[in-house]
């Protein structure tokens, strides 16, 4: 297999030798020990990367007697890229500088794999973060169809779903893929509406599509980058910023060096011809093959022969150690297989996780390293692509993250403005979100929000409020549900107090007429006493509805339903009383018959006095067991609030109006029948006609009462009470009054006792 020179690559294998040379000459670790080293190219392929690890496990390669050390060597530790093929070998520990796979901190899988380089575990955890720092909600995803880049976008899908992002696509690349795989992933990109993607792929898979990408001039779009390839030299050239330029990324921290910038001007073909790669080296840095005594070239040849008085170029970029990233992690692994080495006494490697090294660097217990990672941004500055430091992300105390960020120092591919990537625009106030079926979260309508509720914050869902209010016309912001109950303002609750007070004011009158009079025949013929207490007992009927305006509290709700059954049970208790009166006095006619007698003023008032005080008990009940309350009712309407006594127990309700409405059918039934007896003045029929007014109001009442809403339940009810008082008042004192002021002349005892 022909094998481009990689000169990062080949840096890493001198930095590992450098480092094993620094060891062999420290006394305090490994004294009287030397570290070798067997280098094998694995050309970037995962095929070579296995084999050349199997051979080493295996021993089967012959070693080169050239070699100082004896040809029996036992090889404790391996230290190689292994990033794209997940291999077991039991036998030995195996420590990647590279190698950033999430699956391989599996330890029952892998026991014996450690690692200088951060797992894609963070690496997808810092991505989500930096995803969700710029608010982008709508993202593609361009991976290599390999387990580095089917893990990390596994960790990343299942850390940004945690905030409501959505992956638009996922495209598949690999270096070995035909052309039109790759055209495929580009039309991919270009039919998306994404304007952010991520790529979690190695820079060998992603060049092609970087430069069919610049090749189609796809523009426009942020990328996020992987630490694979965002500060890889390759593709940082003017030509490949085209279309990359902006580029975000994280990448492992960067450290310094001592002494490697000279150990690094110091390779020559002329010192070491079979140093590995030199050569290869040497014609790519300088630009020429240097020419060896022993070596015999073809006749033809197109590479540029060495005279052997060139010069390494020092300004090239494998001589900067500055800025060194994966280079550390190299220098890290060698010196963690030294420093296993020299704290056990088997050359067992198993525990390398408890042995801390350069500078507290050490393994966890799935023997990753911390987690620290740099802000790349590609600029381009004086021409070149520059990968400018703007932050970091690191993991500190208790699983907790870090995430840093220059955002005023970011270049991004729109300029210095943040682009924005959604699938659908922010719903604005007013509007809700409604998911369109069949599409990921992110896509959606905005539709009105609905009725009482309100989205006051662009992007945002229905916000329901309190009960109490309701959304304004623009359903962004709540006002305040009018209240509603039965005032002494409005038309109906003026008519209420008129016609109330009115029923009281003619009550009163009457009462007066009744007492200035009370010795004529008409008023001492229809008991004058219990004339005066029906009276007083409609007096506070008239005023009972006064109870039911006005904003309902706790007092007055306990006050209007009681006192409406105690003065209606009082006021039908005299009636019941006056009626008894009228069918004993017709039985007293009857020689012998003593019931007039027995039945006097004392026996009239324990009536009314015990029927009173048995609907006296059950609202005492009432209001001791399950008392009336104040409540705000939102069933009616959705603008207002309808506020009403709630009975608190109904059966209490209507065994008051039961009580009331037995009392009267018994006053009708009495009445009726004495409807007929031979006096003049007989008060039955007025009776009689009054109970029929008071029943048929009250029957009625009842279905009105349950079928009314709001305060025109109220009303309802209040016009049942004066409508019923009216017509006891009308009925039983209306004739009474029409003698005593316009009939005087029929006001004597021959009139009254007269027969028909």
């Amino acid at each position: 297999m022909f094998c481009r020179f990689d000169w990062r690559a080949y840096r890493w294998i001198q930095v590992m030798i450098f480092s094993i040379e620094e060891i062999n000459k420290d006394p305090a670790i490994l004294p009287n020990i030397s570290l070798g080293y067997r280098i094998l190219d694995s050309c970037a392929s995962p095929t070579n990367a296995l084999r050349a690890a199997i051979t080493l496990a295996s021993g089967l390669e012959e070693i080169s007697t050239a070699f100082p050390c004896p040809p029996k060597i036992n090889c404790f530790g391996v230290i190689g890229l292994l990033k794209l093929f997940r291999i077991v070998l039991v036998l030995l520990s195996q420590v990647s500088y590279f190698s950033t796979c999430a699956c391989l901190s599996d330890r029952l899988k892998y026991p014996t794999f450690f690692r200088t380089a951060p797992s894609d575990f963070f690496q997808a955890k810092a991505l989500a973060a930096l995803v969700k720092r710029f608010g982008w909600q709508w993202i593609g995803v361009i991976q290599s169809d390999n387990d580095y880049g089917r893990n990390g976008i596994l960790s990343f899908t299942e850390e940004v779903q945690k905030f409501g992002v959505c992956i638009a696509f996922v495209g598949k690349i690999l270096r070995t893929y035909p052309m039109d795989k790759i055209l495929n992933v580009v039309e991919m990109i270009k039919q998306s509406t994404v304007k952010v993607i991520l790529a979690f792929v190695p820079e060998g898979d992603f060049y092609p599509l970087m430069s069919e990408i610049v090749k189609q001039n796809i523009t426009g779009i942020q990328w996020i980058a992987s630490e694979s390839w965002i500060t890889a030299p390759r593709p940082s050239t003017p030509e490949i910023y085209q279309a990359f330029g902006g580029t975000l990324g994280f990448v492992v921290q960067k450290m310094a060096i001592p002494n490697l910038q000279s150990f690094l001007t110091s390779i020559s073909p002329y010192k070491d011809p079979s140093a590995a790669f030199v050569m290869d080296f040497w014609e790519t840095v300088v630009g020429c093959r240097p020419f060896l005594p022993r070596e015999h070239t073809g006749t033809k040849t197109t590479v540029k022969i060495c005279t052997g008085n060139e010069t390494l170029n020092s300004q090239h970029m494998f001589f900067k150690v500055s800025d060194l990233r994966v280079v550390y992690n190299v220098y890290n692994a060698v010196y963690a297989i030294a420093h296993a080495l020299h704290h056990t006494n088997n050359f067992k490697l198993y525990n390398m996780k408890y042995i801390p090294f350069l500078d507290n660097v050490f393994f966890d217990k799935n023997g990753d390293p911390p987690a620290y990672y740099d802000i790349i941004n590609w600029q381009l500055i004086n021409g070149q692509v520059k990968h400018v430091t703007l932050g970091y992300f690191a993991s500190v105390t208790n699983g907790a993250y870090e995430l840093n960020i220059k955002d005023e120092d970011i270049v991004w591919r729109t300029g210095h403005m943040v682009p924005t990537s959604l699938c659908s625009n922010v719903c604005p106030v007013g509007t809700r979100k409604a998911h369109i079926k069949g599409k990921p979260i992110c896509c959606f309508d905005c539709i009105p929000c609905a009725d009482g509720t309100i989205a006051n914050l662009t992007g945002k869902t229905n916000v329901h409020q309190k009960p109490e209010y309701w959304s304004n016309d623009r359903k962004d912001k709540c006002i305040l549900k009018t209240t509603e109950f039965l005032t002494y303002q409005e038309p109906m609750g003026i008519a209420v107090t008129v016609v109330s007070l009115l029923g009281a004011s003619l009550s009163l009158a009457t009462m007066m007429v009744f007492i200035r009079y009370r010795e004529t025949p008409v008023i001492k013929a229809s008991n004058s006493e219990l004339s005066c207490f029906l009276l007083f007992s409609l007096l506070l009927c008239f005023l009972c509805p006064l109870t039911f305006i006005g904003r309902p509290t706790v007092w007055t709700c306990m006050l209007r339903h009681t006192a409406f059954g105690v003065t209606f049970a009082l006021c039908i208790s005299c009636v019941l009383g006056k009626t008894i009166v009228v069918v004993t006095a017709f039985k007293a006619t009857f020689p012998g018959n003593n019931a007039a007698t027995k039945f006097g003023p004392a026996q009239q008032r324990i009536i009314v006095c015990s029927c009173t005080v048995i609907q006296i008990l059950i609202c005492i009940l009432w209001l001791k067991l399950n008392p009336p309350f104040p409540e705000m009712v939102f069933k009616y309407s959705h603008k207002k609030i309808v506020l009403e006594c709630n009975p608190g127990s109904e059966a209490a309700f209507y065994a008051v109006l039961g009580y009331i409405g037995l009392l009267a059918v018994i006053c009708l039934v009495l009445a009726f029948l004495a409807r007929k007896l031979p006096d003049n003045f007989n008060e039955a029929r007025f009776i009689t006609f009054s109970m029929l007014i008071f029943c048929s109001v009250w029957i009625t009442f009842i279905p009105a009462y349950i079928s009314s809403l709001g305060k025109l339940t109220v009303a309802v009810e209040t016009f049942a009470i004066l409508s019923s008082a009216f017509g006891l008042l009308i009925c039983i004192f209306a004739p009474k009054c029409y003698i005593i002021m316009i009939k005087p002349e029929k006001n004597t005892k021959k009139h009254v006792m007269g027969k028909i």
